[in-house]
């Protein structure tokens, strides 16, 4: 990877390269999975924390060493060994339960996974016996050329019986590398009179591992399309698959539109019948239902149902919008609660405020809540009008049915039902039937 950080925690579509596998596993046992780490070791155990023990290969003597090092961990409580790899991201938990459900009806001692490709990516090659059971693996580098012409494929996952497992491990002879390679198991047990079952892979995509840069692109680029395929299987219209980024732990409700160029990533939650982009960013929001959201940023927030936001708008931690708020051109709001019906022009920020039910936020309106040391809230009644290009000092209040005039600054409490105009502002009058 040509990089300082552990190949393992590189990202792919937001989440690192190890968090893909384990969560595959997740459900297959009550105890969590082992991994093997050498390189990079204490910042692997950072980033995976208890969803998984750990064992340190030290010296790193190959793939077989790799699984040595668990025995001590896994021999009293396991009867089966599934070993799979970090850097193999894209294998699917159905895929991992069908190689493990295999094995517990094989009488041999070794269930692994197999497939077919024409570019064998530096993958060993399977040799069948006749009875189509598992005869060998040869390894890449020394195939000859009848067997490089093979187009099965070890994928270097596979299923065992543990009590087998262990003793087998001790038999395994040193290459002339310095390293014990798992594969010889599979001559092992052949060599015991033992049948090496394979379960055949459909899809060689599941397979695709990650040893540079250019693999992490290919990986993310078949990731996006087995995501958005499923989410428009669902009943969720993708316009333009090609540019459209959802991430792994997305979720997105029926009958909602992804316009074109949207990047939808971490936790976010979206409901249904509601248009997204094109243009948009939201990361790690709940988005409601019947919602229009048009080229804007939003990030940790909650948009309830029937919202209207953008165009470049932007929402940052804490915002909260309840239904039927609507926030124009360039609006931002950060820390702050827009309740039912707001409205909110454009150019504007709102910063620690609470704004009440059906108030009118005219264009350029801002609330100077930071002082240089702490910030301040700024709390705003139901059915208030803020004119356009007001400067609300906080802290402040403005009382239920007040009024700020266009270009005021307002630096003291307002009282319901109160106007006020000026730089700083002062009452004007009081807001009549006829406003």
């Amino acid at each position: 990877m040509r990089s300082k950080l552990p190949k393992v925690l590189h990202l792919l579509s937001g989440r690192p390269l190890i968090q893909y596998p384990l969560d595959s596993m997740r459900g297959l046992t009550a105890n969590p999975p082992v991994v093997v780490i050498g390189h990079g070791a204490d910042q692997v155990k950072q980033m995976v924390g208890e969803a998984a023990r750990f064992v340190i290969q030290q010296p790193q003597l190959g793939t077989a060493h790799a699984v040595m090092t668990a025995e001590l961990l896994l021999k009293a409580e396991a009867d089966f060994v599934l070993v799979t790899y970090a850097d193999m991201p894209l294998v699917r938990p159905e895929t991992i339960r069908q190689l493990t459900e295999a094995q517990l009806t094989n009488s041999g001692p070794i269930t692994m996974l197999t497939s077919f490709n024409e570019d064998p990516r530096g993958f060993g090659r399977i040799v069948r016996a006749d009875d189509g059971s598992v005869q060998a693996i040869v390894e890449e580098a020394v195939a000859t050329q009848e067997q490089l012409s093979i187009h099965e494929l070890n994928l270097g996952i596979y299923c065992f019986k543990a009590a087998w497992l262990w003793k087998a491990l001790k038999q395994v002879k040193v290459s002339p590398k310095g390293e014990y390679y798992l594969t010889d198991v599979v001559a092992i047990a052949r060599e015991d009179g033992l049948k090496v079952q394979a379960i055949i892979l459909p899809d060689f995509s599941e397979a695709i591992g990650i040893n540079t840069r250019v693999h992490l692109a290919e990986a993310e680029a078949l990731l996006k399309q087995r995501i958005n395929r499923q989410w428009m299987e669902f009943g969720v219209s993708i316009i333009d698959p090609a540019s459209t980024y959802i991430g792994p732990a997305v979720s997105i409700g029926r009958d909602t539109t992804i316009e074109p160029n949207s990047h939808l990533r971490g936790d976010t939650v979206v409901g249904e019948e509601t248009t997204i982009g094109p243009n948009c960013i939201i990361e790690d929001a709940i988005i409601g239902s019947r919602c229009t959201i048009l080229a804007s940023v939003i990030e940790k927030a909650v948009v309830e149902d029937d919202v209207s936001i953008g165009p470049f708008a932007h929402l940052r931690k804490g915002s909260h919008l309840m239904q039927g708020v609507h926030i124009g051109n360039f609006g931002e709001v950060k820390d702050s609660i827009l309740r039912l019906g707001v409205k909110m022009g454009h150019f504007s920020y709102i910063g620690n405020a609470d704004i009440g039910d059906n108030t009118n936020i005219g264009a350029g309106t801002i609330t100077c809540n930071f002082d240089g040391m702490h910030k301040h809230q700024t709390v705003i009644g139901a059915n208030a009008f803020i004119g356009s290009d007001t400067m609300l000092v906080a802290p402040l209040n403005i009382g239920e049915n007040a009024r700020t005039g266009a270009g005021s600054v307002v630096t003291k409490d307002v009282p319901a039902g109160e106007v006020v105009v000026g730089v700083p502002a002062h009452p004007y009058r009081k807001v009549k039937k006829s406003d």
